[in-house]
């Protein structure tokens, strides 16, 4: 057995397989010969892809990697990003196409068609301009799912000035570090942003980060969101709503080399201070639109899309911002939580812009789940035509469940791989091509070249779990850690010489179909056997009363780690419960259920049933906090949680009842 590979012990069954829908393929964007065309010269494919950009110096040249692991494509290039997202599209007579349907949680609304979006982000372009931002200079956004936010990236672009667009989530110290890092020479921010009902503060945060560092700020760029009352620092700060009503709709866009950064984002490293992942223009730019265009079936003239990533990930970069808009999308974007005002909040805005392919992660589809199916059964959901799923793997249960209830049965399901480090989508099927299993990846796109090794460094063979690497460069792939190299090199190059090794264990099924398993810090060394816990947690929630389940590895004198689950149950499965002789019951329940599922080498140690997980504002389940109960330790740094409070509901809830 390999050492360090997730997932040894439980190969999945053959799962059943769903073929595209016939109309969908007879029209689909992308037809099996792009794996042929890609097959035959990757690097030619790729360079044939630089045609759905528009180029001020079209390219010549396509990859030199003389230097590795930094690549360069496409270099003698020269192209503006924001160009290319916006004002390709009214050159070419779109302009009164709506490119953003926004919805505010309160249920107020606003659209800007492509030449409205224009005006908005040459305004911006000019009051940055005007406060001293250049080309070259970064700029920190700290925005919450607005308009604004996508006009502050585009801005940004037009300039040339490199975006680090930080989570409206995460606390004033995280956001000084992130600013610090990058030398940030402005901040765009608002007085506030609403969540749950609630108006919260974010200017506060950014004048606390700039209190204690980031001495390379020069101005602060504020929307005005909430209307809170908000400290004011005299020739620092900025509305942007007063200087906007003076700046020009007129801005000539930089032209900019392929290789120029075009932006900066944050991901956590496993030990140390965040990596600063470097992505530039021509490159990440070619991949986020092919792999838009062909992963999703964009139909620009007919479709609504929607992609529920806030811009503070990757996703919404890619997803939202970049890849949707250079392939001229009408899209949502949405402001608020899943479940304000109500649990429905999702499919009633399905059902008020008559979206036709939705965009979102399998933690929000189990949480869908958790709460029942009736209440997207309230909702016209007919519209939908193609479903996607990103951030995670997706268990077959909740794949299943969304193409039936929010699908109907006819909705193809994409379920994507990709990284921040990536910049694009990776591994998916394509919805026209692809027999689509549920919860697998599948293969690698067109253009990608990805493997599963073993320890050794070899591929393994159909039905072997292994570590997911790519093996060849691909345009949108990062540049480096900014201002690191050598973090680069050891992070991501040095585990298979010359393959970028993702961190994540994957596993080949007996079709060599990929289905991930995890990263590789998410395995458990169970009396020396490797486990993986995304196929534990895919077991739990296979059993009718779990709605969500995360596994984490707890320290065991006897086994070495012993695996701990905390499940939360479905709507309305109290009862059985209850009649199953209560909560104890169903612990012990659940742990026969996974030894049947997986083996008995799998059973947790225990499973504890809880009322919510600690989850990221993204979604993103906290599992270190869930390993720090499991082993009675003092619970870590909780401010990145969308909701603090869930630790200590969890630790009351395992406390000793009195």
């Amino acid at each position: 057995m390999p050492h360090d590979v997730p997932g040894d012990d439980a190969a999945p069954t053959a799962p059943q397989t769903f073929p595209p829908p016939a109309d969908l393929s007879q029209n689909a964007n992308a037809r099996a010969t792009l794996y042929d065309e890609a097959a035959r010269d990757r690097l030619a494919f790729w360079k044939s892809r630089t045609a759905l950009l528009s180029w001020d110096t079209p390219p010549t040249q396509t990859l030199d990697f003389s230097d590795a692991p930094v690549a360069r494509w496409f270099a003698d290039g020269r192209l503006n990003a924001c160009h290319n997202a916006v004002d390709r599209h009214i050159d070419s007579g779109h302009g009164d196409q709506v490119a953003l349907l926004a919805e505010y949680e309160d249920g107020s609304d606003a659209q800007y068609t492509y030449a409205q979006v224009r005006d908005e982000v040459s305004r911006m372009a000019n009051v940055l301009t005007d406060l001293g931002v250049a080309t070259g200079d970064r700029v920190a956004i700290y925005l919450p799912m607005i308009p604004e936010a996508v006009f502050a990236m585009l801005a940004c672009a037009r300039i040339g000035a490199p975006h680090s667009v930080v989570f409206g989530g995460f606390s004033a110290d995280a956001l000084r570090s992130r600013i610090e890092d990058a030398g940030a020479k402005a901040v765009i921010t608002a007085d506030g942003q609403f969540r749950r009902g609630k108006a919260l503060g974010l200017k506060a945060a950014v004048d606390e980060a700039l209190a204690s560092g980031a001495d390379s700020v020069e101005h602060v760029l504020v929307v005005r969101r909430t209307g809170a009352d908000v400290a004011w620092t005299a020739g620092r700060d900025v509305w942007w709503h007063e200087a906007r009503e003076g700046a020009s709709t007129e801005h000539e866009p930089v032209m900019v080399d392929a290789e120029h950064p075009l932006f900066i984002l944050y991901t956590s490293g496993t030990t140390g201070k965040p990596k600063g992942i470097v992505h530039t223009t021509g490159g990440y730019l070619v991949q986020a639109a092919y792999t838009h265009r062909n992963v999703f079936d964009l139909k620009p003239a007919t479709d609504v899309y929607w992609c529920t990533a806030d811009v503070g990930w990757i996703t919404g970069h890619s997803y939202v911002v970049y890849g949707p808009m250079v392939n001229r999308a009408t899209q949502v974007i949405y402001e608020g939580t899943p479940h304000t005002p109500h649990q429905g909040r999702w499919w009633e805005i399905i059902q008020k812009y008559g979206v036709t392919i939705f965009y979102s992660s399998p933690t929000a589809i189990r949480t869908a789940m958790k709460w029942g199916e009736e209440i997207p059964a309230r909702f016209d959901l007919t519209s939908l035509r193609l479903l996607g799923s990103v951030g995670e793997s997706i268990n077959p249960e909740a794949w299943h469940w969304y193409r039936r209830v929010i699908g109907g049965d006819r909705c193809p399901i994409v379920d994507t791989w990709w990284q921040t480090e990536t910049g694009a989508i990776m591994i998916s099927p394509l919805p026209g091509v692809t027999a689509t299993k549920p919860g697998s990846a599948q293969v690698p796109l067109p253009g990608i070249s990805a493997e599963v090794l073993s320890d050794a460094g070899e591929p393994v063979a159909d039905g072997e779990a292994g570590y997911l690497v790519l093996t060849e460069p691909w345009p949108s792939m990062l540049r480096g850690i900014w201002g690191d190299e050598q973090r680069f090199r050891d992070t991501y190059w040095s585990r298979f010489e010359g393959r970028y090794f993702a961190g994540d264990g994957a596993r080949k099924d007996e079709d060599g179909d990929i289905w991930l398993l995890g990263r590789v810090d998410d395995v458990m060394n169970v009396s020396g056997h490797r486990l993986s816990t995304t196929e534990i947690e895919s077991a739990l929630v296979g059993h009718e009363w779990v709605a969500e389940a995360a596994v984490v590895g707890a320290s065991d004198e006897t086994t070495g780690q012993a695996v701990v689950a905390f499940v939360i149950l479905r709507e309305g499965a109290a009862a059985d419960v209850e009649a199953a002789g209560g909560e104890a019951a169903a612990s012990e329940a659940l742990r026969q259920h996974v030894g049947r599922e997986i083996g008995p080498i799998a059973k947790p140690k225990k499973v504890l049933i809880v009322t919510e997980l600690p989850k990221t504002r993204s979604g993103k389940i906290m599992r270190r906090l869930l390993r720090d109960v499991a082993e009675n330790r003092e619970v870590g740094d909780t401010q990145t949680l969308a909701d603090s409070s869930v630790m200590d509901l969890i630790q009351k809830g395992l406390a000793p009842k009195s």
